[in-house]
């Protein structure tokens, strides 16, 4: 069974092909700067390469640019369009309603409409990459897999805020939490990696990226992560504050003479790790800079790890202790200086990090604690289209529409 995973943006579509009998990656791309005057094409297969300058205008055509190139003679990886089974979409928000992923239907789509609310950047994409697919591949079963549903798990004492009730009641104002197929994905390859079952493991997984956020699993379920209501609050990220105190915001507003959305842009895009160092947002950068010397990158480098530890502890204390730290994401994968930071003092939990496996994890599932640590420290890249495209494949299989399929997956899939 070959499952098409798509990912819309507001002016990019990006995609995996999938084949589920052993998740294997046979085909990936992009194409980006759609609407814009000229627009860019990529896809990636085993046997080669290729980017073209092309016109795209809409999502539409972005979809039928890939279906036309995934079959192409010259670039293609299928012969014809009954060999796709199956079309999984990542759509960000899912509200308190989808709990899990589901089989998108019309009440679906004018549910996940209401939704735009919460998500006014990325829901509107979502959907239009939806439209654009049902429309490109109408007769196989199109799955949407949200952001937010694997959060759904928390209890209220972790969802709620404490604000006035009524605001919860009128306007859904509550945690939801977001990256979680990131999160439930490496905490699958997690329990994996450790050979045991993820109901009896109490995990806390770290996505660190430009967004980031951090979760508490018990027996695989989420039970408390960072991101609330929106993807602003918890730890500081690229250019997001994090968690601060709201009456910064009215401080601020009153002091500059701004108006809340003039606050709400510097919160958003002017804040975290490019609000503190003045260099970037980017941990590469900023780490440079803070080896020749500059105070501030040394301190949002600080200020970084410190927020992560923190929450670390938090997460150790809701769950009863830890049995996985995980590490995913740009920063969580590719920054040994702020993993060795982040475990710094945290051996009374059990987290020992190893500091020579630290800087040589490897390419999957890396152990980077030290052997007498009770918890053990892991660095494993997301794949978050796997998930999506797993995702998908157990909602098919309930339809009864791979009867003839028996699955033979691979325990981390197969990349390119």
């Amino acid at each position: 069974m070959k499952i098409l995973v798509i990912n819309c943006g507001s002016s990019s579509i990006k995609y995996q092909l999938f084949d589920m009998e052993r998740e294997e990656l046979l085909a990936k791309g992009m194409v980006e700067k759609i609407g814009e005057k000229y627009s860019v094409f990529h896809q990636e297969t085993k046997k080669r390469k290729i980017k073209k300058t092309v016109k795209v205008s809409d999502h539409s055509q972005g979809l039928q640019l890939i279906i036309k190139f995934l079959l192409s003679r010259s670039y293609g990886i299928i012969k014809n369009f009954s060999e796709i089974s199956a079309v999984g979409h990542r759509v960000v928000h899912g509200g308190s309603k989808f709990i899990k992923s589901t089989l998108i239907t019309e009440d679906v789509i004018q549910t996940v409409e209401k939704y735009v609310v919460f998500a006014p950047l990325h829901n509107p994409p979502n959907l239009a990459g939806i439209e654009a697919a049902m429309s490109a591949l109408p007769d196989v079963p199109h799955v949407a897999v949200f952001d937010t549903a694997f959060h759904q798990t928390m209890p209220e004492e972790a969802y709620i805020y404490p604000i006035p009730y009524e605001y919860y009641k009128k306007y859904g104002i509550r945690r939801y939490g977001f990256h979680g197929t990131s999160h439930q994905y490496v905490a699958q390859e997690a329990a994996k990696a450790l050979g045991k079952d993820i109901r009896d493991l109490k995990i806390i997984t770290c996505h660190l990226g430009a967004g980031c956020s951090m979760a508490a699993l018990k027996s695989g379920k989420s039970v408390d992560t960072s991101m609330g209501f929106t993807p602003l609050e918890g730890l500081p990220m690229g250019t997001r504050s994090g968690d601060i105190d709201p009456s910064i915001i009215i401080f601020i507003a009153e002091k500059e003479g701004l108006g809340f959305q003039d606050v709400n842009e510097i919160l958003n895009k002017k804040s975290g790790l490019l609000g503190i160092s003045g260099v970037s947002n980017d941990v590469r950068e900023i780490t440079e800079s803070a080896k020749g010397g500059n105070h501030r990158a040394k301190l949002a480098l600080n200020v970084f790890a410190y927020r992560v530890r923190k929450y670390i502890g938090a997460y150790a204390a809701v769950l009863g202790g830890v049995d996985a730290l995980v590490f995913t994401g740009g920063i969580g994968e590719k920054s040994a200086d702020l993993r060795s930071k982040i475990c710094d003092g945290l051996d009374f939990l059990g987290i020992k990090l190893d500091e020579k496996k630290n800087k040589n994890p490897g390419k999957w599932a890396g152990a980077i604690n030290r052997d007498d640590s009770p918890a053990k420290i892991l660095v494993i890249p997301t794949w978050e289209e796997l998930m999506i495209a797993r995702e998908t494949f157990e909602i098919v299989q309930k339809l009864g529409e791979a009867h003839s399929f028996k699955s033979g997956r691979a325990i981390s899939g197969r990349r390119i």
